[in-house]
């Protein structure tokens, strides 16, 4: 089993090793989980906008029938993945425990965390070094990608649970979200917005973690391919 790193500043100068802080179940989460956010953005535009009425048979063709089928399973993944990454981050070693905790009672996180927001404004030329996330893109994780995730998997369950009836495991698990705000209409308008919450955190980190892998002093891309972060004086 990997051992868990802790949030650790390295050293300023000087050459220093590669440093393995993702394993596979880390990397699989990863990648599986930005295929369904491709799926589940993608099919639930065109719920909400459907297409344009096809030419024949609409019992045949079942466009929005599928549509609705690829959205509901992706959802499901998404929710089983969703557990996958809490459970590895007790159970997957390196740095899979930092998305849930950032370290902000440390001097050197803030340090960090101020740091690298100079640097993504280009004030500086030299950022920090880390094991890990560094303290920006943490604190942008919970708040832009794992809040608003949440958000999706419980409304997203609680109008499926409106179709299941009330005597399915959907709706003891999830119809009090609509008993609790009301009605379903708010409950899609809080899903809706929390798809594009999720889709703008995603635009932003792609940029951010090519940005990163090219000019910082570590590798970011290419570690969540190998797993592997590699450092530059």
């Amino acid at each position: 089993m990997q051992p868990r790193l802790p949030y650790t500043v390295l050293p300023d100068t000087g050459p220093l090793p590669d440093i393995r802080i993702y394993g596979v179940g880390i990397r699989l989460w990863h990648w599986s989980n930005a295929l369904m956010i491709v799926i589940l953005s993608v099919t639930g535009y065109f719920i909400g906008t459907p297409p344009p009425s096809s030419i024949g048979d609409t019992s045949v063709l079942y466009w929005m029938g599928w549509i609705r089928f690829i959205h509901l399973a992706a959802g499901y993944i998404f929710g089983v993945l969703s557990l996958m990454r809490l459970w590895l981050a007790f159970t997957g070693g390196g740095v899979a425990h930092q998305l849930f905790v950032p370290a902000f009672w440390r001097a050197s996180w803030l340090a960090g965390f101020i740091k690298q927001v100079e640097w993504n404004l280009l004030l500086t030329d030299r950022p920090f070094r880390y094991i890990g996330l560094n303290p920006l893109g943490n604190i942008a994780m919970v708040l832009l990608f794992l809040i608003p995730g949440a958000v999706l998997i419980l409304t997203g369950f609680a109008m499926y649970a409106e179709v299941t009836g009330h005597d399915s495991w959907q709706y003891v698990a999830f119809g009090w979200m609509t008993a609790f705000f009301g009605n379903t209409l708010d409950l899609h308008i809080l899903h809706r917005l929390a798809m594009w919450v999720v889709l703008s955190f995603v635009m932003v980190h792609i940029y951010i973690a090519v940005r990163e892998d090219i000019l910082s002093r570590q590798t970011t891309v290419s570690t969540m391919l190998s797993g592997d972060r590699l450092y530059r004086d």
